[in-house]
């Protein structure tokens, strides 16, 4: 019997190896270079001769100068006062990120302008240093900075430093355009004990007017609790009078439901009209009393508006809350430690809301000192050793806050008493002494 077997007829076609894979990355496709000329002894022409594809310069000049652009073409002149060996570099950047730098050196044989200066400590005064211009060259003005002071164009100046400490003196040249420095450190062996006592009056107000001066003074306005759950509306000058040289806040019911808007009362800020770094601050006032009121003398950092609060720093010269009676308070708030983390101090002052006391703060850059009546009865220093802006914002302007809180998370803490309403906080000046130097 005849079988028949199928068969398969295969055919293998070979095709191509076609491969996905990625274009390997060539590099840069650009040639990074630069020439310069002189112009003279100590002005320098710089002059872009890159190739290929790329679209940023970094120049780094070697003299302080720097510049960053997509202008190929153009031209920079340069200026090197003294004579030295100074790097100059070009940097080239694609827009796959891809860079290649060359640098070359610049040779300067001609001193045309050098910054110099002494430093001499006074030997009858140690906290006075004298400064001498020694810089040679022609120069079209200068000046002195140390402790964010200035001084301008006196060849021979005596920097003040009231601290002990190591302090940093610039000099600062200027040729046409350009700006040129030298930096020296002193070092002040001693405090002046008279620092403090030769402060002068610079801003007071006693409140001998029938109103308040709202070129100095403005009423912050509203009811949003403030940050601290607070009940009160503050208003516009209806919670404030002056009486017989006394200012008056005070704080009302409306009604009985202890919540927002429930009170009226006061708060007063002199932002933007009296600012103050450094000096001697003293606010002469008579407290409310009562459970659930909250008084405050009070500073903020002018520029809480840019930085925010607790950057812009928090100086509480006076606080009490109502439930403590004859307590009174004083706290720094900054990044470093805010809210229930500031760093404060009280004391017992028997007749806070009997009689008028003196809430009185010494702040200079060294320290922030908090006292009531006299200088020597201290209720809290604040002197970080190593100031930073996290815990030292306090070289910077601040303004003043005068107000009564009612209620709050701390003031309303152990509840609000009805009963005792109204309640003022009377003050009878607000003064300001600060340092001649």
């Amino acid at each position: 019997m005849n079988k028949w077997f199928p068969f398969f007829l295969i055919i293998i076609v070979t095709l191509p190896i076609i491969c996905a894979c990625g274009k390997e990355d060539a590099g840069p496709v650009f040639k990074v270079d630069f020439s310069f000329e002189f112009i003279d002894e100590n002005n320098v022409r710089f002059t872009n001769q890159s190739e290929g594809e790329y679209y940023l310069l970094d120049w780094d000049f070697g003299n302080g100068e720097t510049a960053s652009n997509t202008e190929k073409n153009r031209v920079y002149d340069m200026y090197y006062p003294q004579s030295g060996a100074y790097s100059a570099s070009l940097t080239v950047i694609d827009f796959d990120g891809n860079r290649e730098t060359v640098s070359k050196d610049v040779s300067i044989t001609n001193d045309d302008l050098v910054v110099s200066f002494t430093a001499t400590v006074n030997v009858t005064n140690p906290n006075k240093v004298n400064l001498v211009n020694t810089s040679v060259g022609e120069f079209s003005s200068f000046k002195w900075i140390y402790r964010n002071k200035v001084i301008e164009n006196e060849t021979n100046a005596e920097a003040y430093f009231p601290f002990s400490g190591t302090y940093e003196i610039e000099l600062q040249v200027t040729k046409g355009t350009d700006v040129f420095s030298q930096k020296q450190s002193v070092n002040i062996s001693t405090d002046d004990p008279e620092y403090v006592n030769n402060f002068t009056l610079s801003w007071a107000d006693e409140f001998e007017s029938t109103a308040v001066n709202t070129s100095d003074w403005t009423f912050e306005t509203g009811a949003s609790g403030w940050g601290n759950n607070e009940l009160q509306n503050y208003t516009n000058g209806a919670n404030a009078e002056i009486k017989d040289g006394i200012l008056i806040l005070t704080a009302k019911k409306v009604n009985d439901n202890t919540s927002v808007g429930s009170y009226t009362s006061t708060r007063l800020i002199t932002k933007g009209e009296q600012e103050f770094t450094y000096g001697k601050m003293e606010i002469c006032a008579k407290l409310p009393a009562g459970r659930g009121i909250w008084p405050a003398i009070w500073m903020l950092g002018a520029d809480i508006g840019s930085v925010s609060w607790p950057a812009c720093g928090e100086i509480d010269i006076m606080e009490y809350v109502g439930y403590e009676p004859n307590t009174v308070h004083a706290t720094v708030h900054t990044t470093a430690g805010s809210g229930s983390n500031g760093d404060g101090n009280s004391k017992t002052l028997e007749t806070a809301e009997e009689e008028f006391h003196i809430y009185g703060l010494i702040w200079t850059e060294k320290e922030l000192v908090f006292y009531t009546d006299s200088p020597e009865n201290i209720t809290h220093r604040y002197a970080p050793s190593n100031k930073t802006d996290d815990n030292w914002p306090f070289n910077k302007p601040q303004f003043f806050i005068l107000n009564i809180a009612v209620g709050g998370n701390w003031g309303g803490a152990q509840g609000i008493d009805n009963s005792i309403f109204p309640q003022s906080m009377e003050i009878d000046y607000v003064r300001v002494y600060q340092p001649l130097e």
